[in-house]
C-alpha cells in the first residue's frame, strides 16, 4: 500500500512536469532569438544582389534581396550564414534532371557576378552561432531580403553583416 502511494505521488509529480516539456521551452527560446532578426514586412527599395555587387561599398548600409543558393551547400555549418543569388539568374529546373537546383549548375558563369554572402550578426556585430535554417526558418531557394552593412574582401566579393531579415513567400 505504501509503495502504491509513493508510485501515485511520483506519477503526479512527473506528470505535472510533463506539461511543460523542455522542448517547448527550447522552441520558445529559439523563437525569441529569431524574432530579434526578423522583419515583419518586406523593406521597400531592396537592391538586387547583382546591383549591390557593382555598387555597394564597405561599411555602407545596404538592403538586398535574393534567393538562398549559389552552391550545393549554401549554408555555413554552425552559424547563421548563407549565400544568396540575384533573382534574375534562373536556377535549374527539376525537369533538367538537377537534384540540387539551388546550386545553379546550369548558370555558373552568371552566378559569379550575382552572389553575396549573408552573415547574421548580433547587436554587437558578432556572428550568430546558430543554424540559419532552424533559427530563421529558411531553406534553399527561399527568397530573403536582408538589411545590414556591406563588407568587401580584396577580390571584391560582397558580404552583408545582416542584423535584420525578411523571408518572402514568393520564390
Amino acid at each position: 500500500m505504501r509503495v502504491s502511494m509513493i508510485m501515485v505521488t511520483l506519477g503526479i509529480v512527473f506528470g505535472a512536469m510533463g506539461c511543460s516539456p523542455s522542448s517547448d521551452i527550447a522552441s520558445k527560446g529559439a523563437a525569441k532569438q529569431a524574432a530579434k532578426y526578423a522583419l515583419v514586412s518586406e523593406p521597400a527599395n531592396a537592391m538586387p544582389v547583382g546591383e549591390a555587387r557593382k555598387t555597394a561599398k564597405t561599411d555602407e548600409a545596404v538592403t538586398l534581396v535574393g534567393l538562398i543558393g549559389g552552391s550545393s551547400a549554401p549554408f555555413v555549418d554552425g552559424m547563421a550564414a548563407f549565400t544568396i543569388v540575384d533573382a534574375k539568374v534562373p536556377y535549374c529546373a527539376a525537369d533538367e534532371g538537377c537534384p540540387t537546383p539551388w546550386d545553379y549548375c546550369c548558370q555558373t558563369n552568371a552566378v559569379k557576378d550575382n552572389i553575396a554572402t549573408v552573415q547574421i550578426v548580433d547587436e554587437s556585430g558578432k556572428p550568430v552561432l546558430s543554424d540559419a535554417r532552424k533559427l530563421l526558418n529558411v531553406k534553399e531557394l527561399s527568397t530573403v531580403t536582408v538589411q545590414g552593412t556591406a563588407k568587401r574582401d580584396q577580390q571584391g566579393n560582397l558580404t552583408v553583416l545582416a542584423t535584420k531579415l525578411f523571408v518572402s513567400e514568393r520564390k
